[in-house]
């Protein structure tokens, strides 16, 4: 089957990964990043976390979404069994060689930092995410299967005439809130290795293969709704801001991080939807440096953050080394070295 390449969900996975970055670069410089096990700079700097709290209420489920969209377009040039193939190639192996390899080093780095007594206790850290999205693809994929079978059947006729009308994205809204409330999260944001993050990814997972699914409609639909989509979340956050501790009814974060997605996705659908040769090397870049990047940020704060010197500057510098220092690992490193490239999620390439 013929399937039109959408470079916007590329795109968005690319940004998405690159905020991902940012962020945990951030968490550098805030009180608490120790207690979830980051190198924290001794002086903090408070005025990054509004911005980080309104990226975090979305960007990983944003991740999710794309995740499921992709599996979407990977199932329309495979039978079952060869995308699950597919995917634990992909997704597995780099999950368990990171497990193995990546997280120890950088885990080693923290606690050489810190002085604290060296072992290690496998775990996925940062790749819990890759563990997530294994689990949704085994899951889901007899019913993804079987919409695939049957795209002329009623179900896949319901699910169209559904999100061609907004009242659709206020159902799935509704079910992200149902989630909520019955996983009752401390921390709506705390996504990470929890059953909130886990059941949280599968509904996003499910219904970004849902929404591509839906076709043209789906999008000529948020598309006319962007204003509404970004101005609405942008009230609620602004709202959010205002109070005390930034403390608002989980059912409201729900709703802006909906509609920070809706938003995305529009605009994403608007302006991203071209080729370029950075696409190209972006989208093959994007995996590998999410895997990598943590040993480079660790590194880096393990070498800035003793220096006497401004806050600021070490943010820039800690930015700048922990994505060059992965860029330049992928580029001459991973990208080159064709037997390892799929331990971090790339095909093979002929050996020249």
């Amino acid at each position: 089957m013929s399937v039109t390449r959408r470079y916007d969900i590329d795109w968005l996975r690319v940004i998405a990964i690159g905020l991902l970055l940012l962020y945990h670069v951030s968490i550098g410089f805030q009180k608490w990043g120790l207690m979830i096990g980051f190198i924290t700079n001794d002086t903090s700097i408070d005025g990054i976390w509004p911005p980080m709290t309104m990226l975090n209420v979305w960007r990983i489920p944003l991740l999710f979404f794309v995740s499921g969209m992709g599996v979407y377009f990977a199932i329309q040039k495979r039978n079952w069994k060869q995308l699950l193939k597919e995917r634990s190639i992909r997704i597995f192996i780099p999950y368990v060689f990171g497990i193995l390899t990546i997280v120890p080093i950088h885990m080693y780095l923290m606690q050489r930092y810190y002085n604290f007594e060296i072992n290690y206790s496998p775990n996925p850290a940062h790749l819990w995410f890759l563990g997530n999205i294994f689990v949704y693809v085994i899951v889901l994929l007899p019913l993804f299967n079987y919409l695939k079978k049957h795209s002329g059947g009623k179900l896949v006729s319901w699910l169209k005439t559904v999100f061609s009308n907004p009242l659709g994205l206020g159902l799935v809204t509704v079910i992200f809130i149902i989630e909520a409330l019955l996983l009752k999260p401390s921390i709506y944001e705390m996504y990470a290795m929890t059953w909130h993050g886990f059941f949280l990814g599968l509904i996003a997972f499910f219904f970004g293969f849902c929404f591509v699914l839906s076709g043209t409609a789906f999008w000529n639909m948020i598309l006319k709704w962007r204003w509404l989509f970004l101005v609405t979340a942008i009230a609620l956050y602004v709202y959010r801001l205002l109070q005390p501790q930034m403390q608002v009814p989980t059912i409201q974060i729900v709703i802006e991080s909906n509609l920070w997605i809706y938003s995305v996705f529009a605009f994403g659908y608007k302006y991203l939807n071209q080729s370029s040769r950075t696409l190209s090397y972006l989208s093959q870049a994007a995996y590998p440096v999410y895997i990598i990047h943590m040993v480079f940020l660790y590194l880096s704060s393990l070498i800035i953050f003793p220096l006497e010197i401004n806050v600021y500057l070490k943010f820039t510098i800690v930015l700048i080394a922990t994505f060059l220092g992965s860029m330049i690992f992928y580029e001459f490193v991973i990208r080159r070295i064709y037997i390892i490239r799929p331990l971090f999620g790339l095909k093979t390439i002929n050996k020249t």
